[in-house]
Parts: C-alpha cells; structure tokens; sequence
C-alpha cells in the first residue's frame, strides 16, 4: 500500500517529461502547419489593405486635385462670363448712344424739311390769295365800268363778290 500511496503523492516526473516533449512537438506542429500559414494570410491582408488604402489615398489626392482644377476653371468661367457682360453692357450704350444720335439728326431734318413744306405752302397760299384778289379787283373794276353805282350798291357788290370768293374756295 505504500507504493500506491507514494505514487499518488509523488511527482511523476516521466509524465510530466513526456508530456512537456509532446507539448512541444504540438507547438512545432502548430508553427510549421497552421501559425506559418495563418501569419502568411495575416501578412498578405496587411499588404492588401496597405495597398486599398495608398489607392485610397491617391483617388483622394486626384479627386482633390480634380476639385481644384473645377474650381479654377469655374472661377476662370465666372471672370470671362462676367467680361463678356461688360463688353455687351458697353456696347448697348455705345448703339443706344448711335440710335440716339441718329434719331435727334432725323429729327432736325424731318424739321428742317417741314419748315421748309410751310414756308413753301405758305408763300403759294400768299401767291393764291394775291391772284385772288387781283381777279377779284378786275371783275369789280369791269362791273364798276358797266354801271355806275351808289355807295350801297357798291359795297352790296363787293360782299357779293367776297361771298363768291369764299364759295369758290
């Protein structure tokens, strides 16, 4: 009984020695067949989201570059845009300036051409009443020399001969 007992409270050294090697040999095994292997895919997802994310990078650097040259652009856009609204500007002043100016010129002339109508409608209305008169004047001088006349007679003929006049207008 002594030797059941003195085995269960001794230390088996051979166990523990074997159990040590083959702790060891399943560590080996493990290193060579499954942590080699496992911290080779770990290192290949390292590489690969190292190289996702320089892409990234470079896509944010040429996106930024992108928006840059947009912005430049749109601003060179804005500045000619804004030219070209000037020049339309200074040219619509200068034409309404040139159509001011003619209209003013066309003006004077339209003026000038019915001053000219008037006094020409003038002098042959004055021409007409002249030659109006001295008709008038020969046919009462004829028809004073065909009869002598009084005083009233003589100025019931003359509005005989001006209402005569008139109608003949």
């Amino acid at each position: 009984m002594n030797f059941v007992l003195g085995a269960a409270t001794g230390l088996n050294t051979g166990d523990i020695l074997f159990q040590l090697f083959m702790f060891l040999v399943l560590l080996a095994l493990l290193k060579k067949f499954a942590w080699g292997p496992l911290m080779g895919i770990m290192k290949e997802r390292e590489e690969h989201i190292a190289g996702e994310i320089g892409a990234a990078e470079k896509s944010r650097a040429e996106a930024q570059k992108l928006l840059e040259e947009q912005r430049d652009m749109l601003k060179q856009a804005r500045t000619e845009a804004q030219g070209l609204i000037e020049n339309a500007k200074k040219q619509g002043d200068v034409q309404r300036d040139e159509i001011i100016a003619l209209a003013r010129t066309e003006s004077d002339r339209i003026k000038e051409s019915a001053k000219l109508e008037i006094e020409q409608q003038k002098e042959q209305a004055v021409a007409a009443i002249r030659e109006q008169v001295a008709s008038l004047s020969v046919l009462i001088a004829s028809k004073v020399i065909e009869k002598e006349i009084s005083a009233a007679d003589q100025e019931k003929l003359i509005n005989e001969y001006i209402q005569e006049a008139g109608n003949a207008r």
